[in-house]
């Protein structure tokens, strides 16, 4: 077992092919596959399932990229210190639901950055996506809600995925409308006054049970709904058609503007919004990612 065989299955769990793994450490594909093979062979354990749909980490995989993970830090830390020379590109991935404020706290992450070279991804994204991409190592960090009507379910899937659950903040659920709403200025809002107007809320693909619903309160539950993808075009759905979607209080006005407001709504919920990790904890890069969060939310 070689160091540069842990750089690669390392690389090819993070970029999540062979293919991507191999452009970005500038290494042929037939070379880096044959490395993960003879790998394999020698740890007697498949760290990666292949098939027609790409590559995934196995359970054992999981465990074993744990323990490289480690040897690397630690043979980059000793590589840093003694020969004052950074040796693996700054990585870091976060998979999120649509909260700005999650935007936010990850451009500080980047602008924090003292290096010349880094590779860092967010991805806004549907609730079983953000669970798998933790899951799977594609994204070290996820943030996600949980309330009393998907609590239960997604606390079973993260156990069962072996992912640890770490909350930020809880609120009360809040109304989120364009300014010159004919309710932007209540002081608090009743699901009831809300039926005229149309409800944005976040469509989850194939996955759509209410469980995986990003609005604490469910489409079903509406009489005008209109689903989108992105938060760019709530947003703007929002503004244009005197709509609205119910979301925590967490609103980071730098990336909403100031033409959406909040407002509380008179219903008996909590949301919990928090970071979603693997077991074996954070990168220092993960542990500043959640440290300006808390940091920003603080400030709200």
């Amino acid at each position: 077992m070689t160091f540069q065989q842990l750089r690669y299955a390392d690389g090819i769990a993070r970029f999540g092919s062979f293919n991507e793994a191999a452009r970005r450490l500038f290494v042929s594909q037939p070379t880096l596959t044959a490395s993960i093979q003879a790998l394999e062979e020698e740890i007697r354990t498949a760290v990666f399932s292949r098939s027609g749909k790409g590559v995934t980490v196995t359970r054992e995989g999981e465990e074993f990229l744990s323990h490289a993970r480690q040897v690397l830090d630690d043979l980059d830390r000793i590589g840093e210190k003694y020969s004052g020379k950074r040796v693996r590109l700054p990585q870091f991935s976060v998979s999120c639901q649509h909260y700005a404020f999650a935007v936010d706290a990850f451009t500080d992450v980047v602008k924090s950055c003292d290096s010349e070279e880094y590779d860092f991804t967010l991805r806004e994204t549907v609730t079983s996506e953000v669970i798998e991409d933790v899951a799977s190592r594609k994204s070290e960090v996820g943030v996600i809600y949980l309330s009393k009507r998907n609590a239960e379910v997604l606390s079973k899937i993260f156990r069962r995925r072996e992912l640890v659950f770490e909350e930020l903040f809880s609120s009360k659920p809040h109304v989120f409308l364009g300014k010159r709403h004919p309710l932007a200025r209540k002081q608090s809002i009743k699901p009831g006054e809300l039926d005229p107007y149309p409800y944005i809320s976040y469509e989850q693909g194939e996955q759509n049970a209410l469980y995986f619903a990003e609005e604490v309160m469910p489409a079903i539950d509406r009489k005008k709904n209109i689903h989108v993808r992105d938060r760019g075009t709530m947003t703007n759905l929002i503004l244009e058609l005197n709509g609205y979607t119910v979301a925590s209080s967490g609103l980071s006005k730098k990336l909403n503007g100031l033409d959406i407001v909040k407002i509380p709504l008179a219903m008996n919920e909590t949301i919990r919004v928090g970071l979603l990790r693997r077991k074996e904890g954070l990168s220092h890069i993960g542990v500043k990612f959640a440290a300006i969060v808390r940091e920003k939310l603080s400030l709200q």
